[in-house]
Protein backbone atom coordinates (compact mmCIF):
# COMPACT_ATOMS: atom_id res chain seq x y z
CA UNK A 1 0.00 0.00 0.00
CA UNK A 2 1.61 3.33 -1.02
CA UNK A 3 1.85 6.34 1.66
CA UNK A 4 -0.96 8.16 -0.17
CA UNK A 5 -3.61 5.14 0.10
CA UNK A 6 -2.55 4.67 3.58
CA UNK A 7 -3.32 8.42 4.59
CA UNK A 8 -6.92 8.23 2.75
CA UNK A 9 -7.71 5.29 4.17
CA UNK A 10 -6.66 6.75 7.90
CA UNK A 11 -8.63 9.35 7.42
CA UNK A 12 -11.62 7.84 6.04
CA UNK A 13 -11.06 5.43 9.45
CA UNK A 14 -10.40 7.95 11.86
CA UNK A 15 -14.01 9.96 10.39
CA UNK A 16 -15.24 6.75 11.12
CA UNK A 17 -13.89 6.08 14.44
CA UNK A 18 -14.86 9.63 15.23
CA UNK A 19 -18.45 8.90 14.38
CA UNK A 20 -19.00 5.96 16.25
CA UNK A 21 -17.41 7.22 19.22
CA UNK A 22 -17.79 10.71 20.00
CA UNK A 23 -21.11 11.12 19.54
CA UNK A 24 -21.54 13.78 22.22
CA UNK A 25 -22.63 16.74 20.20
CA UNK A 26 -23.91 16.96 16.59
CA UNK A 27 -22.16 19.27 15.75
CA UNK A 28 -18.77 16.94 15.75
CA UNK A 29 -21.35 14.15 14.27
CA UNK A 30 -21.47 16.79 11.29
CA UNK A 31 -17.89 17.52 11.43
CA UNK A 32 -16.62 13.60 10.87
CA UNK A 33 -19.31 13.20 8.09
CA UNK A 34 -17.65 15.86 6.38
CA UNK A 35 -13.79 13.95 6.68
CA UNK A 36 -15.36 11.00 5.69
CA UNK A 37 -16.66 12.38 2.51
CA UNK A 38 -13.39 14.76 2.41
CA UNK A 39 -11.41 11.75 2.51
CA UNK A 40 -13.63 10.07 -0.46
CA UNK A 41 -13.27 12.79 -2.76
CA UNK A 42 -9.86 13.02 -2.73
CA UNK A 43 -9.55 9.50 -2.68
CA UNK A 44 -12.13 9.53 -5.78
CA UNK A 45 -10.03 12.28 -7.53
CA UNK A 46 -6.88 10.63 -7.25
CA UNK A 47 -8.09 7.55 -8.62
CA UNK A 48 -9.74 8.98 -11.59
CA UNK A 49 -6.14 10.88 -12.23
CA UNK A 50 -4.82 7.87 -12.04
CA UNK A 51 -6.56 5.91 -14.58
CA UNK A 52 -7.08 8.34 -16.69
CA UNK A 53 -10.50 7.83 -17.33
CA UNK A 54 -12.18 10.98 -18.60
CA UNK A 55 -15.87 9.15 -18.12
CA UNK A 56 -15.00 8.57 -14.19
CA UNK A 57 -14.03 12.36 -13.55
CA UNK A 58 -17.53 13.69 -13.07
CA UNK A 59 -17.91 10.92 -10.14
CA UNK A 60 -15.97 13.34 -7.32
CA UNK A 61 -17.79 16.24 -8.30
CA UNK A 62 -21.32 14.40 -8.15
CA UNK A 63 -19.70 13.34 -4.96
CA UNK A 64 -18.71 16.94 -3.74
CA UNK A 65 -22.07 18.39 -4.84
CA UNK A 66 -24.11 16.00 -2.53
CA UNK A 67 -21.39 16.60 0.11
CA UNK A 68 -22.29 19.81 -0.36
CA UNK A 69 -25.90 19.37 0.29
CA UNK A 70 -25.84 17.04 2.65
CA UNK A 71 -23.48 19.58 4.76
CA UNK A 72 -26.63 22.30 4.37
CA UNK A 73 -29.28 20.11 5.53
CA UNK A 74 -27.44 18.69 8.53
CA UNK A 75 -26.63 22.67 9.22
CA UNK A 76 -30.14 23.64 8.72
CA UNK A 77 -30.87 20.31 11.11
CA UNK A 78 -28.39 21.54 14.02
CA UNK A 79 -29.74 25.14 14.12
CA UNK A 80 -33.47 23.69 14.03
CA UNK A 81 -32.40 21.41 17.09
CA UNK A 82 -30.36 23.95 18.91
CA UNK A 83 -33.71 26.81 18.86
CA UNK A 84 -36.02 23.68 20.13
CA UNK A 85 -33.84 22.28 22.37
CA UNK A 86 -31.27 24.71 23.41
CA UNK A 87 -28.38 22.43 22.99
CA UNK A 88 -26.67 20.40 20.04
CA UNK A 89 -26.70 17.68 22.03
CA UNK A 90 -27.74 14.29 20.97
CA UNK A 91 -28.61 12.77 24.18
CA UNK A 92 -31.00 15.64 24.89
CA UNK A 93 -32.59 14.59 21.62
CA UNK A 94 -35.32 12.04 21.91
CA UNK A 95 -36.66 10.48 19.00
CA UNK A 96 -40.26 8.95 20.44
CA UNK A 97 -41.26 12.75 21.64
CA UNK A 98 -43.35 14.79 19.43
Amino acid sequence: MTPVHFSFTSAFALGLMGLAFHRAHLLSALLCLEGLMLSLFIALALWALQLEATGFSAAPMLLLAFSACEASAGLALMVATARTHGTDRLQNLNLLQC
